[in-house]
């Protein structure tokens, strides 16, 4: 039931290439995969436009992005099945339309309800398209161009989280929110048709429907639902003193032990958790979720800190982000030939080891570290973010056999998502109780017994005087209100400082861990084995 049909999209073993035809339809999977990725994080840096163009308060515009993650997540591990039952190409091409149609859509929602389901259809169309790229790589290329497919797809996956700001904050700036629903369409109507012609039509097994695992693909929804609405909402509604986050992580934890029990004693699990026992895929996946939490979380901390220290706007943001992205365009091709040379194994530690160094660069940050300042970090996490996903995922799949590709894809993207989603919670509460930290440790040292801080306060009062306020105790107080916002922006940036190295040493575990693979045999990827 996890796996997809051995006629559907299977490679010839015999093969050494893949056909133009082939090529055109991993390629245009690619297209809806990056489409998919890319919608993550478009509308980060628009969410105060959007927010105010829907008219809701700023503590709900979250949830825009919540709904698409939690579709998407759900949907992931339920593609191989669905693929199964209504046939690859026409589960992909459906899906190829629904998602720029849903998205359309979402330009015209006016409340926060509309918007809240149209953005969770969308994600539940656009999570399709990622496992099923992933799927073509490993079944329609033979052993040895499955890498340069791998290269390609983690150019979805780390290219386009990093220039989803910069184009989503462009087109806010420039052009209106609603323009960044727009984008989706002409590549996702290049896709639909390069798909329609290139793959084969095959039956629907609709009796499958009947041999369905029904209650995992029950619990899981309920439960990776319920688990990543805790992590959106947890650290906003203080976590466990919530009533309403209590409640939802019992129901999560509950729900969530049913999906693995039912899944490991089922005689056709949904997800195929027993893939999980072979080294290098159990290693490799748990390597991808904290990637994924360094990818997401990245992605995430890096525009709060400009748009809450330094004040920037959407399009500011996107600008500085974008030398993250655009390096990996030219670095990221070169990664097969660096595979047919060295071990595998060794380019992701040594792409791992890049990106965590570019997050201890940042853990100097102060009140003068802006854009420029952000500059020679960004390039070195390019590079290696660069060098990151392809050796990953070639080590991750290579004793993969062609009839669990759709399964391992399922399994693999939806955790890498996942450890993205549970990352940027964390890192999230990590900002928030290192700044209280340093606050209180600041505060201790700004008081009036100190001569520095009087002499700071009888300064700030006579700018205040000298600038139209007549009154000095107005003014006073002014001064006091003025310094004590001094106070809570170093405590920002020093806890963004502390969010910084916490990435850093989520990386360098995923680095050590990456070691304890066995090296895969040569051209990497499914079957190879």
């Amino acid at each position: 039931m996890s796996t997809i049909t051995a006629t559907a999209i299977a490679v010839p073993q015999q093969r050494t290439g893949a056909s133009t035809r082939d090529w055109i339809a991993v390629l245009a999977g690619m297209i809806g995969a990056f489409m998919a990725i890319l919608n993550i994080q478009i509308t980060n840096a628009s969410l105060l436009d959007i927010e105010g163009g829907i008219g809701t308060g700023v503590d709900n515009g979250a949830w825009i992005s919540t709904s698409y993650l939690i579709g998407e997540i759900v949907v992931i591990p339920l593609t191989a099945y669905f693929s199964n039952v209504f046939s690859f190409r026409r589960y992909i091409l459906v899906n190829s339309i629904l998602f720029p149609l849903f998205s359309i859509a979402c330009a015209f929602a006016h409340d926060l309800g509309t918007m809240i389901l149209l953005r969770g259809l969308q994600g539940f169309a656009g999570g399709v398209l990622i496992p099923m790229a992933f799927t073509m790589v490993l079944t329609k290329l033979p052993k040895n161009q499955q890498p340069l497919g791998l290269a390609i797809f983690a150019l979805s996956v780390t290219f386009a989280p990093a220039i989803g700001p910069t184009i989503g904050g462009y087109l806010t700036e420039n052009y209106g929110w609603q323009t960044i629903f727009f984008i989706n369409a002409i590549p996702s109507a290049i896709m639909a048709v390069a798909l329609a012609l290139t793959l084969d039509k095959q039956p629907m097994q609709l009796g499958l429907l009947r041999e369905g695992d029904w209650a995992g693909i029950v619990t899981m929804a309920i439960g990776l639902s319920a688990l990543q609405t805790v992590l959106e909402e947890g650290n906003k509604e203080d976590w466990f003193s919530s009533p309403f986050i209590a409640k939802l992580s019992i129901l999560a934890v509950v729900f969530l032990v049913a999906f693995i029990w039912i899944e490991l004693t089922v005689k056709k699990p949904l997800v195929k958790l027993s893939l999980l026992k072979q080294r290098n895929f159990g290693i490799g996946v748990a390597v991808n979720v904290l990637v994924g939490v360094a990818l997401f979380g990245t992605v995430y901390i890096l525009p709060q800190y400009l748009g809450q220290v330094q004040r920037y706007n959407a399009e500011q943001i996107g600008n500085v982000l974008a030398w993250t992205g655009l390096p990996q365009l030219l670095l990221i091709p070169l990664v097969p030939m660096m595979m047919k040379r060295f071990d595998a194994r060794y380019i992701g530690f040594l792409g791992i080891s890049i990106f965590a160094i570019s997050c201890f660069m940042n853990i100097m940050v102060s009140a003068d570290t802006a854009g420029d300042q952000f500059w020679i970090p960004n390039i070195v996490r390019a590079i290696g973010q660069a060098l990151v996903l392809t050796p990953i995922t070639a080590i991750t799949t290579a004793g993969i056999a062609p009839a669990d590709a759709a399964a391992a894809s399922g399994l693999t993207n939806m955790l890498r998502n996942l450890g993205g989603a549970v990352g940027t919670a964390t890192l999230g509460t990590v900002l928030t109780k290192r700044e209280q930290f340093h606050s209180n440790i600041i505060g201790q040292s700004v008081t009036l017994g100190r001569d520095e801080v009087r002499n700071r306060l009888d300064q700030m009062t006579g700018y205040f005087l000298s600038h139209g306020v007549s009154d000095h105790a107005v003014a006073a107080q002014k001064a006091v209100v003025a310094l004590g916002q001094v106070v809570k922006r170093q405590a920002l940036i020093m806890g963004f400082s502390d969010t910084f190295a916490v990435i850093g040493v989520v990386l360098a575990i995923a680095a050590v861990a990456l070691l304890l693979t066995q090296k895969p045999r040569a051209g990497g990827g499914a079957g190879a084995h």
